[in-house]
């Protein structure tokens, strides 16, 4: 008997089909497959289909899970029935199974892996068109008993997917890039597997759309079930191995992005150590093509440089690769990065905004994810490859000939990195300044604007605990930038480019201004110097203008470290320069007790400090007009100090002019401050430094200006040690030489020792002297004043 709702089904089977429970549902079903059976051996495929729609719509997709249950088990039977022809009715067959993946009851959902199991077996590869839907399915249950239902099935997929050849690798690649963002670690798991499934396949070609999903296989690789992390680690590796092997389309563009970021994760030492290596790779395989993102691949590594925190194999293991690949960075950059920047139009070029603009294509892929052409190639596809599925995606390609290194981000990403705590990392940068001021300088100067200003606040904030490396490695890159020679034919002359060349040289500029109208009397020495800075480059004088303000802004930079980086820039640079800017610029210098300060700072490195024993001796035998010039600059800034100056004199031999000061000396205000220069002062004749002054008492006969300022010296101590220190070194001179010096009316005028020598306007000096003292007094007085107005 048939019910008609139910035809061609007979009573007894739809109730079968019905029952709770699962042996009168397998009796039923052994009736469908039994009734299938006859009617494909006598060809009634409309009774075939009608079964197929009753076991659909009225079992498989009904309200009672026991009637789902019976459906499903009667479409199992009935494409075991159907065998080789089951090929014709996989639509049939597959949908009603499909929807029963997403019902609410387990038992519905377990069942219907089963059937779907079963359905596959014999359809076997007419199933892939719903790869899709099925990969969905077996990766979203999250019930256990399913699970080991979904793991039968998984298995079977993955067999029909390596021997089909008819997978559509880009219709699933976007599903794939959709689901691996999933957080269940089960699911994480079988998606990894599929991927190193389709890896494994060697028609199918994995490494074209490699950038859709290389994303979410670095988050799963932070996965903490360490299998998971296992798996993921694995299949990472065996794709860099196929990059490194392959001969086709790699996007290392579209990938290094990725990697970029993953590199910067502070918090898994795999995932960044893993970015970094393949980093690594794609420059030593893209070579300069990797220059674009040279930028983002530095703000992500100089950080791990830290060595403070390495108290892990792994996060050393990262610090190395770190600087490994920084090494390979360096050397991408080439001489002809220097050269002026490809007309726009050209394939790469570096902006004003500091962005690369690169060549975009469309990349056509087939199913099996080999690229077939790209550009305007289409014309070149036949027409079965028409017929097939095809897969456009837009690469972004960079061509290593074409690419020009952007400057600009590399700075910005520099200057930010230099104001780190972490002195390896901020020796890192300081590295890749000077770098880029050997390989490409004339595009580095554009900018010099934004690095001065963090080169020297990045010198003020440097700690103690790490100041002499940094300090040096600072003094290293400021002293590339201050020599290094600009050509000019290769600046830019946009009006952005010369603003900043505008603001750089402003205060300089000031500064000389201010010179010139106040020492008009000496302007040939100004002159003289001017000609010197520029011979080293426009921004010499600029930042000895800008480290005395970072001096007088923070006296505890001039008193911590002050001397070390002035002799640092002695050693690197030429010390006579250095030490006649910052005479010229502290000879404007408004606020006298910050000049003094300075003065005092200098004399005592000058001195003192062994790196400028070549400018000491030039100064002490005064035997060229450039020493001469160099002497009248240094004294007129050393009138801030008395003591100063006559320390001075004393280096340069001026003994004549040295007792000339000491009349002026007293009437001066002696104050504790001054004893304790004149004190210093004492100590430092009895020091190395003038042993030749010493020696020099025992030639009376020339040197009568020196026994008497020495005894003037004296004189304005009171007797204390430096009183007997003094007075003890005077009556080592041999009595007969003092006679000596008290029957001759004259003494050796030591002004007029050469022809250099005697063109110095001595006079002028002196009377510079009392102007600057007088002013010096003044000023204080007035301070002095003020202050006691406001404590009224």
């Amino acid at each position: 008997m048939v019910d008609k709702e139910f035809a061609p089904l007979t009573t007894v089977c739809v109730r079968s089909l019905n029952d709770k429970l699962y042996e009168k549902r397998k009796v039923g079903a052994l009736e469908v497959e039994k009734m299938v059976k006859e009617y494909v051996s006598s060809q009634q495929d409309h009774n075939v289909k009608a079964v197929l729609k009753v076991l659909g719509d009225n079992f498989a997709l009904s309200s009672n899970p026991n009637s789902r249950k019976g459906g499903l088990i009667g479409l199992a039977a009935a494409a075991i029935a159907l065998g080789k022809d089951s090929n014709k009715y996989v639509n049939e067959l597959v949908k009603p199974v499909l929807a029963c993946f997403r019902d609410s009851d387990s038992q519905v959902r377990y069942y219907s892996c089963e059937a779907l199991y079963n359905i596959v077996k014999v359809t076997r590869g007419s199933v892939l068109p719903f790869f899709n839907e099925i990969f969905d399915a077996l990766t979203s249950d999250p019930d256990q008993n399913v699970k080991s239902g979904t793991e039968l099935l998984d298995r079977l997929i993955k067999d029909i997917v390596t021997e089909s050849s008819s997978f559509d690798l880009v219709s699933f690649v976007p599903l794939l890039r959709e689901r691996i963002y999933n957080k269940n670690p089960s699911a994480r798991q079988f998606l990894v597997s599929w991927i190193i499934t389709l890896d494994a396949v060697p028609d199918i070609n994995m490494l074209v759309l490699l950038p859709e999903f290389l994303d979410g296989l670095f988050e799963i690789l932070g996965d903490s079930n360490q299998e998971i992390k296992k798996m993921c680690q694995g299949a990472l590796r065996e794709f860099l191995s196929s990059i490194k092997k392959s001969q086709g389309y790699v996007n290392y563009a579209q990938m290094a992005n990725i990697l970029v970021i993953h590199s910067e994760n502070l918090h898994d030492d795999m995932i960044s150590y893993t970015a970094i290596t393949w980093l690594k790779e794609f420059v030593v395989l893209a070579g300069r093509s990797m220059l674009p993102f040279l930028s983002g691949i530095l703000h992500a590594i100089l950080p791990r440089f830290v060595t403070n925190d390495i108290d892990t194999k792994s996060r050393k293991n990262v610090k190395e690769a770190a600087e490994s690949l920084n090494k390979l960075l360096m050397d991408l950059i080439e001489e002809l990065d220097d050269t002026p920047t490809p007309a726009s139009g050209t394939p790469s070029q570096e902006s004003q905004s500091g962005e690369i603009t690169s060549d975009n294509r469309e990349i056509i892929v087939s199913q099996k994810g080999e690229v077939t052409s790209s550009n305007g190639d289409e014309a070149e596809i036949d027409s079965e490859d028409i017929e097939k599925r095809v897969y456009k995606i837009t690469a972004c390609d960079i061509q290593a000939g074409s690419v020009h290194l952007d400057v600009l981000s590399v700075i910005n990403v520099l200057c930010k990195l230099v104001k780190e705590k972490d002195f390896q990392t901020r020796i890192a940068s300081l590295k890749w300044f000077k770098h880029l001021l050997v390989k490409v300088p004339n595009k580095t100067f554009r900018h010099m604007n934004l690095v001065f200003p963090v080169l020297m606040n990045a010198l003020a904030d440097i700690s103690q605990t790490d100041e002499i490396k940094t300090q040096h490695n600072f003094s290293l890159t400021l002293a590339k930038i201050i020599s290094y020679q600009v050509s000019f034919k290769d600046k830019d002359t946009s009006p952005d480019s010369q603003s900043s060349l505008s603001d750089v040289t402003k205060d300089s500029t000031k500064y000389s201004s201010m010179l010139e109208g106040k020492e008009g009397s000496d302007k040939h020495a100004h002159d003289n110097f001017t000609s010197k800075s520029a011979s080293v480059n426009e921004y010499f004088m600029e930042f000895m203008v800008q480290l005395l303000k970072l001096f007088k802004k923070d006296g505890l930079i001039l008193d911590r470290r002050g001397a070390f980086i002035i002799r640092q820039l002695c050693l690197l640079l030429c010390s006579e320069d250095i030490f006649q800017s910052l005479a010229e610029i502290l000879m404007v210098e408004e606020d006298v007790k910050f000049a003094c300060t300075m003065v005092h700072t200098l004399n005592t490195i000058l001195l003192t400090s062994t790196e400028l024993f070549e400018l000491r001796n030039q100064l002490k035998d005064l035997n060229s007009k450039e020493s001469c010039q160099l002497f009248c600059c240094l004294y007129k800034c050393w009138s801030h100090s008395a003591v100063a100056t006559l320390a001075l004199c004393y280096l340069t031999q001026n003994y004549t002019h040295a007792c000339s000061l000491l009349p002026v000396f007293g009437n001066l205000e002696i104050t504790v401050e001054f004893l304790n220069e004149i004190d210093k002062l004492i100590q430092l004749i009895e020091s190395p430094i003038f042993a030749y002054l010493r020696l020099q008492l025992l030639d009376s006969d020339k040197n009568q200006d020196l026994i008497k300022s020495l005894y003037g010296l004296l004189m304005l101590l009171p007797q204390a040690e430096p009183f007997t220190l003094l007075r003890n070194r005077l009556n080592c001179i041999p009595h007969f030489q003092m006679a000596a010096i008290g029957n001759k009316g004259s003494s050796y005028d030591t002004s007029k020792r050469n022809t250099a020598v005697s063109e110095i306007d001595f006079h002028n000096l002196l009377q510079h002297f009392v102007k600057v003292q007088s002013k010096n007094r003044e000023t204080r007085r007035r301070q002095l004043c003020y202050v006691a107005t406001f404590m009224k």
